[in-house]
């Protein structure tokens, strides 16, 4: 239901992580790591396979893509699967946000295990998905709206006034917009149903406003998507998940369809909120080296039916650098084992 986020416009600079040498196991953040609000993540002796269509019961056929697969994730953590295309990584993660049941194994949430969505648990897809006929502001409101929520205190007192004056922002001359939400509670409470927020307005608009200053959209509250670019639509859907403060963040390729340049950007920007905001995340991409910029453990998969080939911990310090000799080394290794040259 949601997607992700957008060039950062200056460069940030990243507190360091330390993590553990033990490639077994999860990799506890160091001192320097973000809060620790995150999940701790338990995937145990998980296999999975889709039944096949079938023109009778003697055809019955099933298609296995996990093996008995067992990962864990650690409070704050950042982790990131890389392996073939089509050996498994998207059903591992649908079934960590619990979209799927395993058929055999099982995943547990912080102790308690995950049979359904919710809302700690937020995936963030390659398209943003925004409704064209919602505003920025109104967009983000539903990942408040999708969930009942009404009575949900401010996160800061200040947030029902941050919103920018009507136009700001829309330098290059755009179409007139429409007004956005009203600024105070009043105006709030007096808005018609539908108008694009919860009926108890200032509290959901609190939060709407905390996460479109979280990446840094604040002044493209009264856009509509049409008015963003591909980079700034994706980071509207990250602000509609993270406005529901997760736990857990599950990137299912989420800069996959961005070009080069906005890519990079957008991997600074995901450093920046993970470390700020204190969250666990669960990464699949196929760009090895963006696995190893952002990731402390790197998991490397199998063909399918997939299991773990080798995790691959990388200690260097954020924000890394591309050209670290150990950076290289893992690249070459991480190419190796998925059976690439590394010439």
């Amino acid at each position: 239901m949601v997607s992700v986020l957008d060039l950062a416009d200056d460069d940030a600079v990243y507190a360091p992580h330390r993590p553990s040498e033990n490639e077994d196991g999860p990799v506890l953040p160091s001192s320097s790591s973000p809060p620790q609000a995150g999940a701790h993540i338990d995937v145990q002796a998980v296999s999975h396979w889709f039944d096949l269509p079938q023109r009778s019961a003697a055809d019955a056929q099933a298609l296995q893509v996990i093996d008995d697969l067992s990962l864990q994730i650690a409070p704050g953590e950042f982790v990131a699967l890389i392996g073939p295309s089509g050996c498994g990584k998207s059903s591992l993660l649908r079934l960590v946000a619990g979209l799927e049941q395993p058929r055999q194994g099982a995943i547990t949430h912080d102790g308690e295990a995950i049979t359904r969505p919710h809302p700690s648990r937020i995936v963030v897809f390659q398209d943003p998905t925004l409704f064209p006929w919602r505003t920025v502001w109104q967009n983000v409101a539903l990942g408040l709206q999708a969930r009942g929520v009404r009575h949900k205190p401010p996160r800061s007192p200040a947030a029902l006034g941050s919103l920018p004056p009507k136009g700001a922002g829309l330098a290059w001359g755009g179409p007139a917009l429409r007004p956005a939400p009203p600024r105070s509670p009043t105006a709030l409470e007096s808005l018609p149903r539908g108008a694009g927020l919860a009926q108890e307005r200032p509290f959901a608009a609190a939060g709407v406003a905390q996460a479109l200053d979280m990446v840094g959209l604040t002044a493209f509250a009264r856009a509509y998507p049409h008015q963003l670019s591909g980079g700034m639509a994706q980071r509207v859907a990250l602000a509609r998940a993270l406005v529901n403060e997760p736990s857990l963040l599950v990137l299912d390729e989420p800069l996959g369809k961005l070009d080069s340049l906005t890519r990079l950007h957008m991997q600074g920007e995901l450093l920046r909120l993970w470390q700020s905001q204190g969250f666990s995340t669960l990464l699949v991409t196929h760009d090895v080296e963006e696995a190893l910029y952002l990731a402390q453990r790197v998991v490397v998969l199998s063909e399918r039916p997939t299991h773990i080939k080798q995790v691959l911990v990388n200690d260097l310090p954020y924000p890394r650098q591309r050209t670290h000799p150990r950076f290289i080394a893992l690249r070459q290794q991480a190419l190796g084992l998925l059976g690439l040259s590394t010439d």
